[in-house]
């Protein structure tokens, strides 16, 4: 597609559109996998994070189609997502040991990041794809002018969870909400079940949401008990 074109520059604004809406959730888990460390640390992870998850967007986006056929793939990606939504719901306890934590908090801090971004981004990117009819330089250069839009949001989530800490529950809550829909649009799950209706992946996406809130929040109390008891 030649770069003059008005084709090109509106094929450019889609695909910069489907990314910001599309990026909401991982805005939130960018917030959520940041918001222990110091402030410095903070806008290092988030633009690292950001940066490295666009380039794997990019790598998703061109053999994405393919791999939502596999079957057990979303399978897999809804348990991750079950576990990270735990992890960073507990973390919230040891949000005063961040600073401590140096170079391999941030490094931990990005790499949740990432592995929440692989899972959450297969669904996604077909849409970012259909934007870019097939161009490389299209979707490279879409997604690249995204970063910046998506390290404004989780920047901004990070100063609204300082303000209101519940949004950290309902954070790890959506990414359960997100792992329920997963499992039950698996190919494995709908080749055994058949096509799940609207009504029953939403029921299955609020089971999801209450594992997390439920698990997080009672390792919460045991690991606060532990530390009373240790002190």
């Amino acid at each position: 597609m030649d770069i003059t074109s008005a084709a090109f520059w509106a094929a450019l604004g889609s695909i910069i559109l489907a990314n910001i809406l599309l990026s909401g959730d991982n805005a939130v888990v960018i917030a959520l996998a940041a918001r222990s460390l110091p402030p410095q640390q903070q806008k290092k992870a988030i633009f690292w994070g950001s940066a490295a998850a666009i380039v794997m967007r990019v790598v998703l986006t061109l053999i994405a189609v393919e791999m939502l056929k596999w079957p057990y793939l979303k399978i897999i990606g809804g348990l991750l997502l079950l576990y990270i939504g735990v992890t960073l719901l507990l973390d919230e306890d040891e949000d005063e040991q961040g600073e401590g934590n140096g170079n391999a908090g941030m490094l931990a801090a990005i790499r949740t990041i990432l592995v929440a971004d692989l899972v959450m981004s297969l669904d996604n990117v077909i849409a970012v794809a259909a934007a870019a009819k097939g161009d490389t330089l299209l979707l490279i250069l879409g997604l690249g002018i995204s970063i910046p839009l998506i390290i404004f949001g989780s920047t901004l989530l990070l100063k609204v969870m300082d303000r209101f800490p519940i949004i950290i529950t309902a954070g790890a809550a959506l990414l359960g909400y997100l792992a329920g829909e997963m499992l039950l649009t698996d190919p494995a799950v709908t080749r055994w079940l058949g096509e799940l209706s609207h009504t029953v992946v939403n029921i299955g996406g609020a089971i999801g949401a209450a594992i997390v809130v439920i698990v997080g929040l009672a390792l919460q109390r045991r690991a606060r008990a532990q530390a009373v008891d240790a002190a």
